[in-house]
């Protein structure tokens, strides 16, 4: 057990007295965002940063947390914006290198190196920033605290110093939470709830690129996502994802579907690869990557069922190409295919795409936003689709494909591999 003594500080206090109020008689106050002109982090936070708004930004070490945030305070500061960023990890000379390399150069991106946060706050109230980072909220601390930077206190107390600064001078501010070896934000969980918005930064399995999603937005849809790809001048938003995933879709192999994923508000193609061998031991393998290991299961459970397919005696390599993760339903029916395909050697057609929830009885079931999914796919050329059969009469636009539906998984088999 460890002894941490909490400060002394007295709350601020109320300008005014406040009375109770009927919620009808208060008056709608619009939310004036200030876009930061990276497009993708924007659309995370829901159209740019909010007056006194504390978003909180985390992720494994080297994802990009600082790089993006330095990218941002440069654009911010090209506009005519005034930028303080507050580092208590690196010093003026290596932000500065950094800042270099990104073009983030300009007179009014101001830096700070320190790790007293009373000193910070105090410099920053008389610069009166457009725009505050304190990179990261794990190493600066309170002198009113005599317990180590990073503790649980120490956490507490800095970032609810922050959040009064922010919320009375109403400026914005990116604070950088480390994470533990877990993945989440070291520190209490309280430091979630105490800020307004929490972006995580995702790394790929094949490292190729970075995934910012909201997990709490106050001023926004936490549906959203960002994806960027590191590069020698920082991260690059990656403007076509779908293209980018099915780059280097191999051609008349069989094994392999394309799928339509809603991530966010965006539909995403990506390429669904299937492997079955021959099982040389007693029990049969299930290996997943990009997609949960008990649903692989339970689609070959029901292939096995309803489609005569023995799987029993086979081993399963389920993939998908590009090393994002998908945890949709509307897998179901892309993942069946492709393991059918590989099953009787028979490639499914390369300009098909194809979506659908699979039962335990092998009826395939709608799924949501099919318009946006076809829209996507008839935009990167695709010329066929294989959606569930309900679908297809509610459709009042084919988007130039031509569409087949299936009402069971056997059907579906027997329209495209013979």
């Amino acid at each position: 057990m460890v002894e941490e003594k909490f400060s002394r500080s007295k709350p601020a206090s109320h300008q005014g007295e406040d009375r109770p109020e009927a919620i009808t008689k208060i008056k709608n106050s619009a939310i004036n965002r200030l876009p930061i002109g990276i497009e993708e982090l924007d659309r995370v936070l829901g159209g740019g940063l909010v007056p006194g708004g504390i978003t909180l930004i985390g992720g494994e070490p080297g994802c990009g947390k600082s790089t993006i945030l330095q990218m941002a305070a440069g654009a911010l500061a090209k506009r005519g914006k005034k930028v303080l960023y507050v580092s208590g990890e690196e010093s003026k000379e290596q932000i500065r290198l950094a800042a270099q390399r990104l073009g983030s150069l300009s007179d009014l991106y101001y830096l700070l190196s320190e790790t007293d946060i009373n000193r910070s706050l105090q410099q920053a109230t008389e610069f009166a920033p457009d725009f505050l980072v304190v990179d990261s909220v794990q190493t600066v601390a309170s002198p009113d605290l005599e317990s180590a930077a990073g503790s649980v206190a120490q956490i507490r107390e800095v970032c609810g110093k922050i959040v009064q600064f922010s919320k009375s001078e109403n400026v914005p501010t990116f604070l950088v939470g480390h994470v533990t070896k877990d993945g989440n934000i070291a520190g209490p969980r309280l430091l979630e709830h105490m800020v307004d918005t929490v972006l995580y930064f995702e790394q790929s399995r094949s490292d190729q690129y970075r995934l910012l999603r909201a997990h709490k937005n106050r001023f926004g849809s936490t549906n959203e996502i960002g994806l960027f790809e590191m590069s020698q001048k920082g991260l690059v938003g990656i403007e076509n994802p779908s293209a980018f995933f099915l780059a280097e879709r191999p051609q008349d192999k069989p094994g392999s579907s394309v799928f339509c994923a809603i991530e966010g508000t965006r539909p995403l193609l990506v390429e669904i690869q299937a492997l079955a061998v021959e099982t040389l031991f007693g029990n049969p393998r299930r290996t997943c990557v990009g997609i949960d290991s008990n649903r692989c299961s339970v689609i070959a459970a029901v292939l096995e069922k309803h489609s005569r397919l023995q799987l029993s005696r086979m081993d399963l390599f389920i993939s998908v190409a590009g090393g994002i993760d998908i945890k949709e339903p509307a897998l179901d029916l892309a993942l069946a295919l492709a393991v059918a395909s590989s099953v009787k050697n028979v490639a499914l057609p390369f300009d098909m795409v194809c979506f659908g929830e699979l039962g335990l009885s092998g009826e395939i079931r709608s799924v949501t936003r099919i318009n946006d999914r076809l829209k996507e796919a008839s935009r990167l050329g695709f010329n066929k689709g294989l959606v569930p059969h309900v679908s297809v009469k509610q459709l009042s636009d084919n988007f130039g494909l031509r569409l087949k539906g299936a009402a069971t998984i056997e059907e579906a088999i027997k329209l495209l591999i013979t």
